[in-house]
């Protein structure tokens, strides 16, 4: 018989429906696998939640635990030695020496481990009262409108003036808040290069940045900063009080209220009679 003669001679297998009952057998074998593997999913999130908690609650105690297993492996090898009655003195011609010889020099890196653990230990990063007086300036010629959009920021510089100043600011000698000077902002580096390239710049630890010097109208203790531009005209500046406080969600909302400061700033700023 040919091949393909074969081939017309299988009848062709009809589709067959299955009862309404086996159907819905079916589905729900299906929601009971996904059931349970969303529920073996949330359980491991929640183990590892667990043990993480644990980890942070325990520091101490898990940072010396390689000092406690090398001292113990120690022991451990001196200990067989001792009742093996193998000399204390170490024979190269001796596999059990060799062994041993490992053992002890696993059981030191582990002790040097332990005491690398408990030296570098992570910056404790905590909330600070920021050093410095309230401070609310808003240009006397800023429409209401704009101005409830302003108070979301700390300060804004748009077209070469300062129009907003809210929040905590240093103080000078007076005790009072000090004033932003516009013209001296957009002469540095910082600024220079926020607007240059157009994009928002976050500086998570003010400290380690050498520009923090173009910033003396933020509190002395500032810890993180965002700088987002305002188109190419202007910038807004917003501190906080936590070294890389600002999630990326802050970073994200905050670039798109800069956006609708632009669009009102840009709207409005062009008819009004401010002075520089």
């Amino acid at each position: 018989m040919e091949a393909g003669s074969f081939v017309r001679s299988i009848p062709l297998l009809k589709h067959h429906h299955l009862p309404p009952s086996h159907r819905s057998f079916r589905q729900y074998v299906r929601v009971s696998a996904n059931l349970q593997e969303r529920g073996s999913y949330k359980g491991g999130i929640k183990t590892r939640e667990l043990i993480s908690e644990w980890v942070s609650n325990n520091d101490d105690s898990v940072r010396s635990l390689p000092i406690y297993v090398g001292g113990i492996s120690l022991l451990g090898v001196l200990f067989n030695r001792t009742l093996s009655g193998i000399a204390p003195v170490a024979d190269a011609s001796s596999s059990q020496s060799r062994a041993d010889l490992l053992t002890i020099g696993l059981a030191v890196t582990n002790i040097l481990a332990g005491l690398v653990w408990l030296s570098i230990r992570p910056k404790s990063i905590s909330v600070v009262p920021p050093r410095g007086v309230e401070c609310q300036r808003i240009h006397s010629n800023i429409p209401e409108r704009v101005a409830s959009e302003l108070t979301w920021s700390l300060v804004v510089v748009y077209d070469g003036i300062c129009v907003l100043q809210i929040g905590y600011a240093s103080s000078n000698e007076g005790g009072e808040p000090t004033v932003v000077d516009s013209s001296k902002l957009m002469q540095g580096s910082i600024y220079q290069g926020v607007v240059k390239s157009g994009s928002q710049s976050y500086l998570a630890n003010l400290s380690l940045y050498p520009g923090k010097s173009e910033l003396p109208f933020l509190p002395s203790n500032t810890q993180a900063v965002i700088l987002q531009p305002l188109g190419d005209k202007g910038i807004a500046i917003l501190g906080g009080d936590t070294i890389r406080g600002f999630t990326t969600s802050d970073q994200a909302w905050i670039t798109l209220i800069g956006e609708k400061l632009d669009a009102t700033l840009s709207k409005h700023m062009t008819s009004l009679p401010l002075a520089r």
